[in-house]
């Protein structure tokens, strides 16, 4: 069945090439680059659950095969990054997967700011970019030719956004730490290779989730405490972490960026806003509250309280102002119950500017907010909100229509 559907993917490929606009000008779209989705944080790519038929891009459904055929066909790729890892490895693993080759996280950033026993170069890895020399049965790489004068799309979801704003640094730039190993991602250079970064529901400035669910009183466990108290990454999902990430990933001169933002709560009111009055059935005008229809799970996080401790705020209202950390005010309140909607515009101290049909380079292009979304919905994972079909066909009319 995976040969049949890389047949069908290399078929695909070949006619989207043939569409790329000539000298007469005779193709629709400016451009038929290929496409890479990438997920977020706990997330998973397409082959991680075969026998479930539930993908990330989509749930139950299939946003890179909607995005293949929508004006097409395009040439569209879901990747399979680490669930829990650093946008730094994140995008070290994305360079291989799509160019060809072996994982490398570089000598010097392992040893600075590797976990423990993290090793440069970990096995099972690697991707073949020759599908006719391939002795180690590799799974074939997504798009070995990729280079300055063919370059790529990215559109990340999440942790997915910031984690392809780090492979477009690292693209441009190498690493910051000097030599690495001899890894060629390292060497920086490559400017050109992205045509556009598409980023939803981005933590481009951080998320107060991560704060929020580490301040719960200790007895207080759940997995996701577990999860974000014991792993590096968490650092860059904290508002204090990804202003030191984005003094690092700068916005490139060369590429097109765009920004989606999504929210599912709503202003607390006496009735009728819409807000699980279970969890929070009195609410305060100064505060954000979780949508009936945001995935239960999160509605514990979103709301002025966590649930069930009344002694911590949540996302909705938790506020902060120590010295030399990030000041969290109200303007943070909203969000889709995973992310700050106002850490989704872009990130702070980088040129933004709301989209007026003309796309921008070297500036992040933002498409607005897409209300009654909650950081699922945007993905058509199984919910009560409406498509989120026409968000992905938007970004391919731009995307492609870029020159």
């Amino acid at each position: 069945m995976l040969s049949i559907q890389k047949a069908c993917v290399c078929a695909l490929v070949a006619l989207a090439a043939l569409l790329v606009p000539g000298a007469d000008g005779s193709a629709q779209a400016a451009n038929n680059y290929p496409v890479v989705l990438v997920h977020g944080f706990l997330g998973f790519g397409p082959d991680s659950y075969p026998g479930s038929g539930f993908l990330y891009w989509g749930g139950y459904n299939n946003i890179a095969a909607h995005m293949q055929l929508y004006h097409g066909p395009h040439a569209v790729y879901a990747a399979g990054v680490g669930a829990i890892s650093t946008n730094w490895d994140r995008a070290a693993e994305l360079y291989a997967q799509i160019k060809g080759g072996c994982t490398d996280y570089g000598a010097t950033h392992v040893a600075r700011d590797g976990y423990p026993g993290q090793v440069q170069k970990p096995p099972g890895k690697c991707w073949a970019a020759d599908p006719a020399n391939n002795p180690d049965g590799y799974p074939l790489a997504l798009y070995p030719q990729w280079d300055a004068d063919h370059p790529i799309h990215l559109v990340g979801h999440s942790q997915g956004g910031t984690t392809i704003r780090a492979l477009i640094q690292l693209l441009e730039h190498g690493s910051p730490n000097g030599d690495e190993g001899g890894g060629e991602l390292f060497q920086g250079g490559r400017v050109g290779w992205v045509r556009s970064a598409v980023t939803i529901s981005a933590p481009h400035n951080g998320t107060t989730l991560r704060d929020a669910v580490l301040n719960i009183l200790p007895q207080l466990r759940s997995p996701l405490r577990d999860i974000l108290d014991n792993r590096l990454a968490n650092w860059e999902l904290a508002p204090d972490g990804a202003r030191e990430f984005n003094r690092w990933a700068l916005t490139s001169p060369a590429v097109y960026y765009f920004s989606v933002g999504t929210l599912a709560t709503e202003a607390g009111a006496w009735c009728c806003n819409h807000t699980d009055r279970a969890i929070a059935p009195i609410q305060s005008a100064n505060f954000q509250y979780p949508r009936t229809d945001m995935i239960p799970y999160f509605k514990l996080f979103a709301g002025e309280w966590i649930v069930p401790s009344l002694a911590q705020p949540g996302m909705g209202s938790y506020t902060q102002s120590a010295p030399g950390r990030v000041r969290i005010d109200s303007a943070w309140f909203p969000s889709d119950g995973v992310v700050n909607t106002i850490s989704m515009r872009a990130p702070d101290g980088h040129p933004v500017r709301d989209y007026d049909g003309k796309a921008q380079r070297g500036t992040w292009n933002f498409l607005g907010t897409y209300r009654g979304y909650d950081h699922f919905d945007i993905l058509n994972w199984p919910t009560q909100a409406p498509s989120a079909d026409p968000v992905y066909e938007r970004i391919c009319d731009i995307i492609f229509g870029l020159d």
